[in-house]
C-alpha cells in the first residue's frame, strides 16, 4: 500500500499479519479529498490495522494522530509504519470499545473501520457519542458493507448523518457533532 497524498505521499506502508481489510487506495483517496485539509485537527483511527489511514492524516496535517488496534500481532508492523510520521502519532494496542470508555481526550475527526463481520458496530457508535469524543462540529466516519445500510439511524446521539459514499460493496458514512439540535 502507498500513502495517497500529502507531505508523505508515495510512501509504502507495510501490511500486518493477521486478518485486513486495508481501505482501498481510492477510497482513502477520495475520503481525504473530501475531508480536505486537517491541518492542526486530531484525528483518531479506531481498528487502525496497518495504520494507513492515520499517516494519510498525518501527512495532511493532522495533529495529533491516535491509532487503536486490537491485535497485538499487528504492533510491530504498525510502529514500523509510522516511524517516518514527523507529526505526533501514537498506537494504543486496546480494543476501540474499551479506548472510547476510558478516553480523555475529544477528536475533531474519528474514523473507524471495523472488521466487516465486527456485529457492534451501531452500539460503537452509540458509545463514541454518548462519551462525546467527537469535539462540537467535528466528524464521525465509518467504513462498512452494504450489506448493512439499514441498520443505519441519521442520528445517533448528538451525531446527525450528511453524507454517504459508495466504494464497490462498501460505503463511508460521515456524522458530524451538532450539540445544539433543532428537532
Amino acid at each position: 500500500m502507498r500513502i495517497t497524498g500529502g507531505k508523505y505521499c508515495g510512501r509504502t506502508v507495510k501490511c500486518p499479519p493477521g486478518e485486513i481489510r486495508p481501505a482501498m487506495d481510492r477510497m482513502r483517496t477520495s475520503l481525504f479529498a473530501i475531508l480536505g485539509n486537517l491541518e492542526d485537527l486530531s484525528f483518531l483511527d479506531l481498528f487502525s490495522g496497518s495504520g494507513a489511514v492515520g499517516i494519510e492524516a498525518a501527512s495532511r496535517g493532522a495533529s495529533p494522530v491516535h491509532l487503536v488496534e486490537l491485535d497485538k500481532g499487528k504492533r510491530a508492523t504498525i510502529i514500523e509504519n509510522i516511524s517516518f510520521v514527523e507529526e505526533p502519532i501514537t498506537l494504543f494496542v486496546t480494543s476501540a470499545q474499551r479506548f472510547i470508555h476510558q478516553a480523555k481526550q475529544t477528536y475533531d475527526i474519528v474514523y473507524a473501520d471495523p472488521p466487516f463481520p465486527f456485529a457492534h458496530k451501531v452500539t460503537l457508535v452509540e458509545l463514541i457519542a454518548m462519551k462525546q469524543v467527537v469535539n462540537e462540529k467535528g466528524l464521525f466516519i465509518i467504513h462498512y458493507p452494504a450489506e448493512e445500510r439499514k441498520q443505519w439511524p441519521d442520528q445517533i446521539g448528538d451525531l446527525i448523518f450528511y453524507d454517504e459514499r459508495a466504494y464497490g460493496r462498501s460505503l463511508v458514512r460521515f456524522y458530524q457533532r451538532q450539540t445544539t439540535i433543532i428537532q
